[in-house]
């Protein structure tokens, strides 16, 4: 059995023609730009593409029907806000004039009793 021989100079040239041989015929072997399979799958490509960019634009439909719908609702809950702030001040005006008319009521019992 022989030992091992280190590759000389003309074995590493040759090695290395071999290699650009071979990466020039895996380059070659690859089919065209007119090829049926590369345009089939160029169309796979772009129907996927369009069916994402499909996709993505029906969820920001969905955010934004979402989002109105949400401002909708702090719009609707603000006004039932100030809706019962109002009747609020207007049911304590008028307990305020109810218990006015009271006192009134006292006082001039009072002015008549006297008299």
């Amino acid at each position: 059995m022989s030992g091992f021989r280190e590759p000389g100079f003309a074995d590493r040239q040759k090695a290395a023609q071999d290699a650009r041989k071979n990466l020039l015929n895996k380059f070659k072997s690859q089919p065209g730009v007119d090829d049926p399979l590369v345009a089939a799958k160029r169309a796979e490509r772009e129907a996927l593409a369009a069916k994402r960019a499909e996709a993505k634009a029906a969820r920001e439909a969905e955010k934004a029907e979402q989002k109105r719908r949400e401002e909708e609702a702090k719009a609707e809950e603000a006004a039932r806000i100030a809706r019962e702030a109002e009747e609020a001040e207007a049911k304590a005006a008028a307990m305020e004039a109810e218990q006015k008319a009271k006192r009134d009521a006292r006082y001039a019992a009072r002015k008549a009793k006297r008299k």
